[in-house]
């Protein structure tokens, strides 16, 4: 019954696409990330694209726009509003943005990696230079091998990286893996806490919105990684 569907797109919603492919031959159907091809997307297993785009704010604006576009045109009476509107909240966007590069700069260089489950933050740490080190491959359903475990136990080691993180929507076990690792080597990593990364928190909390989520997540790590983060 719905007037228009935005969805992410880049290939997120994998089983879902024949389904949302018959509903656009009756209505507007927009993938709002796949408006962001050409735009240095990063790769992914050589026949599409990286599709956790949301995790860098400025490319999630623009692909944001799209829906701002459709809904103008479906609703002209409102598209003042609607364009207003996006320019308020795109300019939180910014915002946010400008804060968390003040505070991923805090972090001692030595220790600017993001050790998380599966690799969910590579927009993230491209626009915020902070290196990222996955377990697992983009897809939650790839299995991390031992010698990759093994790979990262070393990296954590000679870093003197002291903390990793846990995902709300990714098994802990193969970070418990990387922490028991280390810790035979006789170094020690704690978890520095949970991130989102393919969800948000409980809807009408703090992270049940994009701009809590996301700064959450750069509290949390910063704070865990040794940099500092305004108490409020």
């Amino acid at each position: 019954r719905a007037d228009l569907i935005l969805y992410n797109g880049l290939h997120l919603e994998a089983q879902m696409l024949d389904m949302l492919n018959r509903y656009s031959k009756r209505k507007p159907v927009i993938a709002v990330a796949d408006t962001l091809k050409g735009q240095n997307l990063l790769p992914w297993d050589g026949r599409t694209h990286d599709p956790h785009v949301w995790m860098d704010p400025g490319l999630w604006s623009k692909a944001l726009r799209a829906g701002v576009d459709a809904l103008a045109k479906l609703d002209p009476a409102n598209a003042a509003l609607y364009r207003a509107n996006a320019a308020t909240y795109f300019s939180k966007l910014a915002a946010l943005d400008d804060a968390a590069r003040a505070a991923i700069a805090t972090i001692p260089a030595r220790s600017r990696a993001l050790v998380s489950a599966h690799d969910a933050f590579g927009y993230f740490g491209r626009a915020y230079g902070i290196d990222v080190l996955a377990i697992q491959g983009v897809s939650t359903e790839s299995e991390a091998g031992i010698r990759k475990i093994e790979l990262l136990v070393d990296s954590l080691v000679r870093r003197g990286i002291s903390a990793v993180f846990i995902e709300t929507t990714v098994s802990e076990r193969n970070v418990r893996a990387l922490i028991e690792g280390a810790a035979a080597r006789g170094h020690k990593v704690r978890v520095g806490g949970a991130l989102f990364s393919d969800a948000m928190g409980t809807g009408g909390s703090y992270t049940g919105t994009y701009l809590g989520m996301f700064d959450h997540n750069v509290t949390t790590m910063v704070r865990a990684l040794g940099g500092s983060v305004p108490e409020n």
